[in-house]
């Protein structure tokens, strides 16, 4: 399998790196044939050409208050296995000289050996600081996803240590707030970020503190409306599933090369699988009954993008996704609030998280045209301040350095009637503490967690 790498490279926005202009979706154009092997090179994320990002961009007059990251872990091996084949033969040892690498491993990697100074919640303290198996083992991040986060951290430090001096050189520790899962490949994706990210990576600076929640819902996880529509979403997962002849004839022929029931195969979530084989240019596993093959993968592929798609016309997981990343969204706002109040504390803030936590926070905000999250996504929140009314502060929203900002749900409208490029504060603020929960008929997150769905 070789990765092909376009000559113009196009970004994930459909724009070429040179263009600026922000371009909004035609709505009235059909929908693009799905190409399940770009799509999986993108989900790959393999760390090849410069990346040109949206981020930072602001007219002269504005400053930058605030930056809050939330990033999808890096690549990492997969969390399941393919029955009766052998596993992909993946090294997570750190070695400098193999690709992908970057100028900065060696360094990470001697930094990350000593680490004691930090603080680190809990069970953080007892997870290794960088991934280190010969053969990695299930979860665990590889080179690959380390090298996305060092590249992340660098880009992000270009836009907004040295352009905007978010950071002073002698930074503290209470203008940080860092918080992952507690996954090895969470906290080593946060900390490969940091490394290249921040003016000087100092232990005794770092606060890590843990998350239990995928959601990231902190003290505010009892929610049965979130749950329920959760398993509604599932049942239609599963029904569209049923659905498909062509799925059910690959499981079936691909059961039959490693001899398991079909049922058995479809358990082990081969997908997963995989991608990790195809995103590391490994041949797919063979036995003496045949060799799974690129046709069995792009199948799989393909139904897992029309499942996409159809969730987000759909509206079970946007229900969902409301209740789910609503804790996470009120304390971004918060704080928010507090940093345009004049605060100068955790103007940076990192969540170290998985998929499942970036989707719903995409879905809730309204950013229907996103891609599922790839290995290393990242979605930015940034505050300005107005220079010339100091009172008046914007947020604008990217993802992977793509403005998304004029995508969401509440601030869809004023890009229409507005010379500045993002959006009033206030307007996330209202969509936050209230226009959630008026699609469930509430007026709080409580309210709507605990009223039965109509």
């Amino acid at each position: 399998l070789v990765h092909l790498i376009p000559v113009n490279p196009v970004r994930e926005d459909g724009l070429s790196p040179k263009s600026r202009k922000r371009i909004m979706p035609d709505l009235l154009t059909e929908p693009p044939a799905i190409d399940p092997i770009y799509e999986a090179r993108v989900y790959c994320n393999i760390p090849t050409i410069a990346e040109r990002s949206m981020e930072g961009h602001a007219p002269h007059y504005f400053k930058l208050v605030s930056v809050q990251v939330l990033i999808r872990h890096g690549d990492r091996y997969p969390l399941y296995a393919i029955p009766k084949t052998k596993r992909p033969d993946i090294d997570c040892m750190l070695v400098p000289s193999r690709k992908p690498s970057h100028p900065q491993l060696e360094a990470f990697i001697k930094h990350m050996s000593k680490g004691s100074a930090a603080q680190m919640d809990g069970s953080l303290s007892s997870l290794p600081h960088f991934p280190s198996h010969s053969l990695c083992e299930m979860g665990e991040l590889t080179q690959t996803g380390v090298v996305q986060h060092l590249r992340n951290g660098q880009l992000l430090r270009e836009i907004y240590i040295n352009k905007h001096k978010l950071l002073p050189g002698d930074w503290t520790a209470k203008q940080l707030y860092l918080e992952t899962t507690g996954k090895s490949r969470t906290l080593q994706s946060a900390l490969a970020l940091l490394y290249t990210f921040l003016p000087d990576f100092d232990w005794k600076k770092i606060n890590m503190r843990h998350q239990w929640s995928t959601i990231f819902c902190s003290g505010s996880c009892d929610c049965p409306m979130r749950n329920h529509y959760l398993e509604e979403e599932q049942r239609r997962q599963y029904s569209l599933r049923v659905k498909n002849n062509d799925l059910e004839r690959i499981y079936v022929d691909m059961a039959k090369i490693v001899g398991i029931p079909t049922r058995q195969l479809r358990a082990s979530n081969p997908i997963d699988s995989l991608l990790c084989y195809f995103c590391h240019n490994v041949s797919f596993p063979c036995t003496k009954a045949g060799c799974i093959g690129m046709e069995h993968f792009k199948v799989i592929k393909r139904h897992q993008l029309e499942d996409e798609r159809e969730r987000q016309e759909k509206k079970l997981y946007f229900l969902y996704a409301l209740l789910a990343t609503h804790p996470l969204l009120n304390q971004t706002v918060n704080r928010l609030q507090r940093i345009a109040e004049g605060k100068k504390e955790e103007v940076f803030v990192l969540y170290s998280a998985h998929d499942v936590t970036l989707s719903p926070v995409l879905s809730a905000l309204g950013i229907t045209e996103a891609r599922f999250p790839r290995f290393a996504a990242r979605l930015v929140f940034e505050l300005w301040q107005d220079g010339k009314r100091p009172k008046e502060h914007f947020i604008r929203i990217l993802y992977n350095g793509a403005d998304v900002t004029f995508q969401t749900s509440f601030c869809k409208d004023h890009y229409k009637r507005s010379s500045k490029p993002m959006c009033p504060l206030e307007k996330f603020v209202n969509f936050v503490k209230r226009d959630m929960f008026l699609i469930f008929n509430s007026t709080s997150y409580y309210d709507a967690c605990h009223r039965r769905a109509l």
